[in-house]
């Protein structure tokens, strides 16, 4: 830096010793002329020749002084200038939002990221109180000033601050000293983690429901062995019962307790992960089968089924059953929750060319056209916060991708969705030995 103590030694230097060098130039100057012009003068004419001499040296001693120091001034102030500049550049450049302010809470500086994220412009809250800290938050402000005060760090806190709008904004804080003249200064820098913190929530619930689906699992195999011994017990009492009406009933209760085994039997098929194994698979047995599964779902929320299967025979494709059968349970799944009490969902599938195609339509609420390009993105729902992890889309894309196919959807706010599946009839897909 030019304004050291050494700098500035060194210019008073330069100044004193040029100085003298321009005086006795002058004078010697003087000296010439007046030998060589006014030597014979008076003793009245050489005393105002001399005074002459001393005005002429101030004025250009003072003329010289006052140009060096202009000179040294205008070099400072642009170096002043340009470290503004470069500081200004390198606050404004950082990715976090920088707010520096006193005790008092005032703000003294604002950089543009923090004018990004809380909408607030740096000549708005200069000079004025932190406008971005919620009141349920002063408290954890002002126990983080007092440990800076006693020296402590406070780095990578998460808080909440607000912004323009009056929105809460989840935060990652660092609060870290800043002393200039003396005084002690507090620099607030924050990143939006609001991001992190949606991602996180989605994990826990993907954690709970992957508990839920454990234990839904463990509580189907308890299950499966007394309805075994209901059904039997069941069946041996009809045998015996000579009653039609008795016969009847009793009839009716096996054909129930057969379904809760089947059901039981179909959340235990799920629940397991075999090895993937691809075989000709015929597309309506896939259907129906899932149909079962979630039928029940279905008639609880009274939705009106309609299926068109009669066109597509004994074609078939070739995949695993177990990852088909997750694909169509995710998207009838997704229809299920969007319609409303006595909804409608319609299942169509066309074949006999190179693909089948399945279309799984419903008249629910829809998807935003901007939520559209991103709704295979992991994690990304439309959901309510608890009602969705945001995997089901993409593990759907997934399944089709590896089988070959593709998968879209056409939606808009308040008419439906309408999910359209193709996949690689086996006609047109080599089977492996």
């Amino acid at each position: 830096m030019r304004h050291t103590a050494p700098a500035r030694g060194w210019f008073w230097a330069t100044l004193a010793l040029s100085s003298l060098s321009l005086v006795a130039l002058v004078f010697a100057f003087w000296e010439l002329v007046e030998n060589r012009f006014f030597r014979d003068l008076d003793y009245v004419s050489l005393h105002y020749l001399y005074i002459s001499r001393g005005i002429a040296s101030s004025i250009l001693l003072a003329a010289w002084a006052a140009w060096l120091v202009m000179r040294e001034r205008r070099a400072a102030e642009e170096e002043l200038s340009k470290s503004r500049e470069r500081y200004r550049g390198l606050l404004d450049a950082s990715p976090g939002a920088v707010a520096l302010f006193g005790a008092d809470l005032r703000v003294l500086e604002w950089n543009a990221s923090a004018e990004r994220l809380y909408g607030y412009q740096r000549d708005f809250v200069l000079e004025l109180p932190v406008p971005t800290v919620p009141p349920q938050r002063r408290a954890e402000l002002a126990e983080s000033m007092a440990r800076v005060q006693r020296g402590e760090a406070v780095l990578d806190q998460e808080s909440e601050r607000v912004d323009a709008s009056g929105q809460l904004i989840q935060v990652q804080l660092s609060l870290l000293p800043f002393h200039e003249g003396g005084e002690l200064f507090y620099l607030e820098v924050a990143a939006d983690i609001r991001e992190r913190v949606r991602l996180r929530e989605r994990l826990i619930e993907f954690e709970k429901l992957t508990s839920m689906g454990q234990m839904a699992a463990g509580t189907a195999h308890h299950l499966n062995t007394p309805l075994a011994a209901m059904l039997l017990r069941v069946q041996m009492m009809r045998g015996r019962m000579q009653e039609p009406a008795t016969a009847e009933e009793l009839e009716r209760l096996e054909g129930s307790l057969r379904f809760c085994q089947q059901f039981v039997q179909r959340l235990l098929d799920f629940s397991r992960r075999p090895t993937m194994r691809r075989e000709p698979e015929p597309v309506r047995a896939v259907i129906e089968g899932v149909l079962a599964f979630i039928g029940p779902t279905l008639q609880a929320k009274q939705v009106r089924l309609g299926c068109e299967l009669n066109g597509i025979g004994g074609q078939r494709v070739l995949g695993d059953r177990n990852e088909l059968e997750t694909l169509l349970l995710i998207l009838l799944s997704n229809a299920a929750d969007a319609v409303e009490k006595g909804g409608r969902i319609g299942i169509t599938v066309q074949g006999g060319g190179e693909n089948v195609e399945i279309s799984i339509s419903d008249d629910g609420c829809g998807i935003p056209a901007e939520s559209l390009p991103r709704i295979f993105e992991p994690f990304y729902t439309t959901k309510p916060v608890g009602k969705g992890t945001g995997l089901g889309l993409a593990i759907a894309k997934n399944i089709v991708s590896q089988h070959g196919g593709s998968i879209r959807l056409e939606s808009g706010q308040g008419r439906g969705t309408r999910a359209i599946v193709q996949l690689p009839a086996l006609a047109a897909t080599a089977v492996p030995a």
